[in-house]
């Protein structure tokens, strides 16, 4: 991962959010609210259901009608290339790989392909502004060096 893709990413105008459940206290919920809160297009993809968060939700990337730049994965590697896989034949270029949603295999083909993609690095820590326990997550990232910049 290129630190610009952090800045590529972050800007997409659209997302998709793999990884929403019907359960609201799963943290890809939690994710989809945040992102919406700070006022960016979000669309919830779950295979069954057909609303989340009282939002219409997609069974698949290709549902989604409007434009869409991004996707951001809350799921398992194996659930993740085949999400990833989609997005690309889908034309989406910029890939969100929450901690945990990626392996290898994923990261090879976001390499190969070309895709800007940011993985094993928590979304909630860089989307402004950030709160509560996502601020003191930063923080103690940035002490750890671990936490990426971008401008």
């Amino acid at each position: 991962m290129r630190d610009s893709n952090l800045q590529i990413v972050l800007q997409s105008n659209g997302f998709g959010i793999i990884g929403v459940s019907r359960n609201p206290k799963k943290f890809g919920n939690t994710l989809f609210r945040e992102m919406k809160k700070k006022g960016l297009k979000v669309y919830p993809i779950h295979p069954e259901a057909e609303e989340l968060e009282n939002e219409k939700c997609y069974r698949t990337i290709s549902e989604v009608k409007d434009k869409i730049e991004g996707i951001v994965l809350n799921v398992p590697p194996e659930k993740s290339l085949i999400a990833v896989k989609e997005a690309e034949e889908a034309g989406i270029k910029n890939i969100w790989l929450q901690q945990g949603s990626s392996d290898q295999t994923v990261i090879n083909y976001c390499k190969e392909k070309k895709l800007n993609y940011v993985s094993n690095s928590c979304l909630l820590m860089y989307l402004e502004p950030v709160e509560s326990f996502n601020k003191f997550h930063r923080f103690i990232w940035k002490l750890l060096g671990k936490y990426k910049k971008y401008t």
